[in-house]
């Protein structure tokens, strides 16, 4: 706050209920208003002054500032202290003098009611007890004694006067004029009611209407715009316009006309802010106004002619400009990788466009959105969900609300980051902290132009223009992981697993060929036979099981960068609080890059003695390993010999007879029996000393059988071998 001008913060202004706040700046060409929700700025001439007066209110104190032209501007939530700064600056740069005006409190119901220019004082005791704005009247209504006022509603305002009644005594000193008619009358010539009276100035017919959607009849009168339609009728005061838009489609041939309004039409419980227009640049139009060539020349300054022909678009924007009294935003110097102003994208179930503007963004349509600069905190663009070829683009305001806008082409980021480094917006997920963004809060009416670089955004630009695309297919073997080097130099593998961390740059290059090498063969392996994917139960790809580490290993070497980073992360972390992890990596890096060697080489010095550490405890691990793994073999080498003992000291069966192949012979038994002992050559021993066990089932235990039970094993003789087996028994009988 400077001597030629005064700024305050946290002002609120009244209109139909609701209390904006907004911020006002005091100066000596004038006041200035901006309403930190609609960005509607009220620009007071200091030459205009006619009145200033302070109020003791519920809410602080109130400036209040009357103009030459009868209209009144109230400004709530100042403090007792500013009385004396403001007193002196108006005396001195206005020539007035802020008087002290106080309010009945006396909660009577009768009074006096003046007429004060568009305000309706009610008066007690000459101390005016509430004053009513005729403008926000929308009915009024007489009956023998009594007016009765209907006032507009306000969405935002939590409680809203719906009517008042005044009751107006008969005037016994002149008895020929009607009080009653009288004060009706006062209240019509200053109410906001909208009389559709005379004709209109000039009719579009048939206008394509997106929001509300049909298709109108556009009648312009003197004092607003109506719209009828097969169903609805809408008539809008010029008074709500709050901004027009002349918006390009991406094919080129199309145009649209976007009205903000505030407040917007009412249709039931649907609200639309926005009234958009839509046309076609090869339609055009004749028009005749219904004004004469001096009407036209007085009222609008040259700006409209009683003739006009041209295409559609033109004619009715420059209709609506004139009568409005505001001027048409374009799109800028943005052009998307099409070469348009728009860029296509999705919001929530809807597509449209997103252009964006000097000092703003605005989406159209459906919902139709409308973002100032002044109220975003930060931008981010996040990756896309559907598709790796699109990104998401995500504005949030300093409200709290976020705006997605999704499926945007990646060809568009380069454009669009160059966009919002350029305006000087705050990206969220971008490393760098924006120390020198421009506060739009701060500039009222204007805004800068400046970019900055960021390695991160020309590697998406190169990768787009290439048309890069990630490869999901690449197996694991081939795809290998960077680790952060900020300092460029130097082998990571080396220095966090090697005891000698200085390697030649011969050594590097001879790696770097061997690498190659490996990574060709690999490819001609995979070319010349077909890859099997192994994948796991849940569809995903078997990774291979990592080494477990042992505790008992030494603490790897740490490089200097990371014993810098260790002692300074608090530090970091105080001067950027919102800031992730991998945003403080990135500023660590990027603070480690600008040191100078004389302030690495402390770091420098500790690394290469903790490297030399790790070295020392290594061999020494090393040696206790293998002290360890001698003793260990030591022990394995006696177990062995203990188990090849028990092995022979198991008695064996006897070799007097071999078993005999399936089908050659008597003495063949299936499978489903195993007997402890097969000596004897007779069955019938053999089935009185042998204790048979029983076949188990697959997932089944089987049951035991007690000791007393014998069972006989069947004996299983192919029809086939029969001779061979009695072959067998007369050779046994020779032998006996």
């Amino acid at each position: 706050m400077s001597g030629d001008t005064l700024e305050f913060d946290q002002i609120y202004q009244e209109n139909k209920g609701a209390m904006y706040d907004g911020r006002l700046r005091i100066s000596k060409q004038g006041i200035v208003f901006k309403n930190n929700k609609t960005g509607k700025v009220d620009n007071l001439s200091g030459t205009d002054l006619n009145l200033t007066h302070w109020f003791r209110v519920a809410r602080g104190y109130e400036l209040k500032v009357g103009l030459k032209s009868g209209a009144v501007f109230k400004y709530d939530g100042f403090k007792e202290s500013d009385f004396d700064k403001l007193s002196d600056f108006i005396n001195k740069n206005y020539k007035m003098r802020l008087e002290e005006k106080e309010l009945s409190v006396k909660g009577w119901n009768w009074g006096t009611a003046k007429f004060k220019g568009p305000l309706l004082s009610f008066d007690i005791d000459n101390m005016s007890a509430f004053e009513i704005p005729l403008g926000n009247v929308s009915h009024c209504a007489t009956s023998k004694n009594e007016v009765a006022l209907e006032f507009h509603q306000n969405d935002d305002a939590d409680v809203s006067l719906m009517e008042m009644r005044f009751y107006v005594p008969p005037n016994q000193d002149n008895p020929d004029v009607d009080p009653v008619q009288a004060f009706h009358d006062n209240v019509m010539d200053k109410a906001d009611i909208i009389q559709a009276t005379g004709d209109a100035i000039c009719i579009f017919k048939e206008l394509q209407c997106l929001t509300p959607r049909g298709r109108y009849d556009v009648r312009i009168y003197p004092t607003f715009l109506h719209l009828h339609g097969k169903t609805f009728d809408y008539k809008l005061p010029y008074t709500t316009v709050l901004r027009l838009f002349l918006l390009p489609h991406k094919d080129q041939r199309q145009m649209f006309f976007v009205v903000s309004l505030d407040p917007p039409i009412k249709q039931g419980q649907t609200r639309y802010h926005f009234l958009i227009l839509q046309f076609s640049k090869e339609e055009d139009m004749t028009l005749e106004l219904s004004l004469s060539e001096e009407d036209c020349a007085d009222k609008f300054e040259g700006k409209l002619q009683k003739e006009m022909s041209g295409p559609v678009y033109e004619i009715v924007s420059r209709v609506m400009k004139s009568m409005v009294n505001r001027k048409i935003t374009v799109p800028g110097s943005f052009k998307g990788n099409s070469g348009t102003s728009a860029v296509s994208c999705s919001h929530k179930a809807g597509a449209g466009f997103l252009y964006p503007l000097e000092r703003g963004f605005i989406y159209v349509h459906k919902p139709p959105i409308h973002l100032r600069f002044d109220e975003i905190s930060c931008v981010n663009f996040a990756r896309g969900v559907a598709s790796n070829r699109t990104f998401d683009f995500e504005i949030e305001t300093k409200s709290g609300t976020t705006y997605t806008f999704s499926s945007i082409e990646k060809e568009e980021y380069g454009k669009l980051f160059d966009f919002t480094t350029n305006k000087k917006l705050r990206v969220k997920n971008r490393g760098k902290n924006l120390k020198d963004s421009v506060n739009y809060d701060e500039d009222m009416m204007g805004s800068d132009d400046e970019g900055q670089h960021d390695a991160y955004m020309e590697r998406v630009k190169a990768e787009a223009a290439e048309g890069i695309s990630d490869d999901d297919e690449s197996s694991d073997d081939e795809e290998e992981d960077a680790d952060f080097n900020p300092d460029g130099s130097g082998s990571d593998l080396a220095e966090e697993y090697d005891s000698n961390a200085s390697i030649s740059s011969s050594d590097e290059d001879e790696e770097d060929e061997e690498k190659k090498e490996r990574r060709k063969k690999k490819l001609e392996k995979a070319k010349s036979k077909p890859a099997k994917r192994r994948r796991t139960s849940d569809g995903g790809k078997k990774r291979k099981k990592r080494q477990k580490k042992d505790p008992n290993a030494p603490k790897k070497a740490m490089t200097a960068f990371m014993l810098w980073l260790n002692a300074t992360r608090s530090d970091l972390r105080k001067e950027n609080p919102d800031a992730s992890i991998g945003e403080i990596g990135k500023i660590a890096g990027e603070k480690w890059r600008e040191m100078g060697p004389s302030d690495k080489e402390e770091w420098e010095q500790k690394a290469k003695e903790d490297k030399e550490r790790y070295k020392a405890a290594m061999e020494e691990y090393q040696a206790r390993k293998e002290e360890e793994g001698s003793s260990e073999g030591e022990e394995s080498d006696q177990a062995e010999k203990k188990t090849k003992k028990s092995k022979s000291s198991r008695p064996k069966p006897s070799p007097t007879k071999s078993p005999s192949k399936a089908g050659a012979g008597a003495n063949y038994k299936s499978k489903e029996y195993i007997t402890s002992d097969s000596d004897s050559d007779d069955s019938d021993s053999d089935s009185d000393s042998e204790k048979e066990k029983k076949p188990k089932k697959k997932g089944k235990k089987a049951k035991k059988k007690s000791e007393d039970e014998e069972e006989e094993p069947i004996a299983s003789t192919p029809p086939e071998s029969e001779e061979s087996a009695g072959d067998d028994d007369d050779d046994d009988d020779e032998d006996d």
